[in-house]
């Protein structure tokens, strides 16, 4: 359930070091897009409950991206 990105940085006796992203991470960023979009859309239109749930999404978006990184961290320190 883990997307790899690759990144092209060359490290130390040129070694390619590799960047595992959690998947959370990348779907809570979308999330929080959504979210803002959703409720700039509501205050534009001046529609209250889009603009709630699109708070609500970005915040859960948020929350999302920290478990993400919460993965990251545990995946880097099991490497060493």
């Amino acid at each position: 359930m883990l997307l790899e990105f690759r990144s092209g940085i060359v490290g130390p006796l040129n070694r390619r070091k590799e960047t595992i992203m959690d998947r959370n991470r990348v779907a809570g960023a979308t999330k929080q897009v959504k979210g803002s979009v959703k409720e700039a859309l509501g205050k534009v239109t001046g529609n209250r409950m889009t603009q709630v749930e699109g708070a609500a999404e970005k915040l859960a978006g948020k929350v999302q991206s920290k478990v993400g990184q919460a993965a990251d961290a545990v995946r880097h320190h099991m490497k060493r």
